[in-house]
């Protein structure tokens, strides 16, 4: 526990109230300590169930998160999908012919490649034998395409399964307005050329206005950053909490970075560009630089701003899943164990970001697990307001009693065990792709920390939220 501590203060500006409440636990002597350190060590309970398929992760790689507008915005998605797929063949050396099954999640469409996984897996050299397909959830899109993956192999159908996610926000694409393409399609309908004419005739200067991709929920007509602010609003989240937190996410991810933690990162030579390394939204500031930003959402009174929100990310991301069986007879060492996973949906208008708070405890009731048995927690940062309003939420009595219906509340994940490498709001969130980078977040905490248990959780648009534990890969653990 020391180390752990100790790597969360130094990453925390000495300004930062909130962190420290939430940081601090009362170790009173050495021996405490020691016993804290020698129950780590110990193997706790497995999740094996009897006559169900173990499912392993192999392992699972991303290219480096950027900027929207900047390195990837010539390329298109399949561009970036097929770099990551690429990236897991190389880092796995698993052939190609033995993959069952490409599944890939993707938010924002391009027309072309509708099936992104499809032209992604083909462009990676893939035989055209094996089937791909996309899903679409939202943030949670690369979540159901594990979780796809993971119904996939349970059932037999499939022994190696690749998931992944993607997204290009630096080319969104933009259609003309409905007025407009109707007169076009019975344009090209028309036979004679009086029935052109009276198509043409028809023509307003307004068809001409672009129509841009929804930044809205299409049931509430709100953004979800004006939800952000409400929900901060809800549960009195302040402006400085909210910085406080978005600064801990950017120290916490820079310091993954220099340290080389981020070893799911494989590098991508952008054609006719320089090779990109690593991710390139990382920015420590400073509260007082933060705090002159003006509210993005809710004018002048919000207090989600640009510096406490995730940025339009480009990335990709992919991971190779496997019956365990199948993995052990190949020779791999798996990284992880999927065990369970569980879908809730909310109301979209009041409850849209408190996914993770309605989906913790149910998750952990199935697996048979409390709060006290997860190592690692990873969890989307949407929004600072949105993280520690679930984070109140959670760790409340009355909003447990009164708005889910249990007797007591589930208890918020210690803040030591939290998002330790970054987050979302630092590292970028690509929403098709970023529920692949927390379970190998997850994962590698595990075996770089030693500890058994994960629990990834993202919220998404439409009040819903995929939520799933991971058991650490050390066969030792379990056996």
């Amino acid at each position: 526990m020391t180390s752990l501590l100790t790597y969360t203060f130094k990453n925390l500006p000495s300004t930062s109230k909130w962190a420290l409440r939430f940081c601090v636990r009362p170790l009173s002597s050495s021996s405490q300590l020691q016993a804290a350190a020698a129950s780590q060590t110990k193997s706790k309970k497995t999740l094996a169930k009897p006559n169900i398929r173990n499912i392993v992760v192999v392992d699972g790689v991303r290219i480096p998160f950027l900027l929207s507008g900047t390195s990837y915005k010539d390329l298109m998605p399949h561009d970036l999908a097929r770099a990551a797929l690429l990236g897991l063949l190389h880092q796995t050396s698993v052939p190609k012919d033995v993959v069952d099954y490409i599944v890939f999640g993707t938010v924002i469409q391009e027309v072309k490649t509708s099936n992104v996984a499809r032209e992604a897996a083909l462009g990676a050299g893939f035989s055209d034998k094996t089937p791909a397909h996309t899903v679409t959830m939202a943030c949670i899109s690369s979540n159901q395409a594990m979780t796809t993956a993971v119904g996939l192999i349970a059932s037999g159908q499939c022994d190696v399964v690749v998931a992944g996610g993607v997204e290009l926000m630096s080319d969104v694409p933009i259609r003309h307005s409905r007025k407009m393409r109707k007169m076009m399609l019975d344009l090209n309908k028309a036979k004679t050329l009086a029935q052109r004419l009276s198509v043409i005739s028809k023509f307003r200067l307004n068809f001409l206005s672009p129509e841009l991709p929804a930044v809205s929920e299409f049931s509430t007509s709100e953004t979800m950053g004006h939800s952000a602010d409400r929900l901060a609003a809800a549960f009195a989240i302040s402006r400085e909490e909210q910085d406080e937190y978005a600064l801990r996410s950017h120290s916490l991810a820079k310091r993954a970075q220099d340290e080389g933690l981020l070893s799911d990162i494989v590098p991508f030579k952008v054609p006719g560009r320089d090779t990109v390394t690593q991710d390139n939204g990382i920015r420590p500031s400073s509260l007082d630089q933060m705090a002159k930003l003006k509210p993005a959402f809710i004018k002048p009174y919000g207090t989600v701003t640009a510096a406490n929100s995730s940025f339009l990310t480009d990335g990709a991301s992919a991971v190779l899943i496997m019956a365990e069986e199948k993995a052990l007879a190949m020779g791999y060492k798996p990284k992880a164990y999927l065990r369970d996973f569980m879908y809730v949906s909310q109301d979209p208008k009041d409850q849209l970001l408190l996914g993770p708070t309605y989906a913790t405890p149910k998750v952990l009731e199935k697996a048979g697990l409390t709060m006290n048995d997860i190592d690692a927690f990873e969890f989307h940062e949407a929004f600072s307001g949105q993280i520690l309003a679930n984070l109140k939420a959670m760790d409340s009595d009355w909003f447990a009693q009164n708005y889910m219906g249990r007797k007591a509340k589930v208890g918020s994940p210690p803040l030591e065990k939290f998002n330790n490498w970054g987050g979302s709001l630092s590292l970028g969130h690509p929403f098709g792709a970023t529920g692949c980078r927390l379970v190998m977040a997850a994962a590698n905490r595990l075996r770089k920390e030693g500890g058994q248990y994960g629990l990834v959780a993202a919220c998404a648009a439409g009040g819903q939220v995929g939520h799933r534990s991971l058991i650490g890969a050390s066969r030792k653990l379990f056996s």
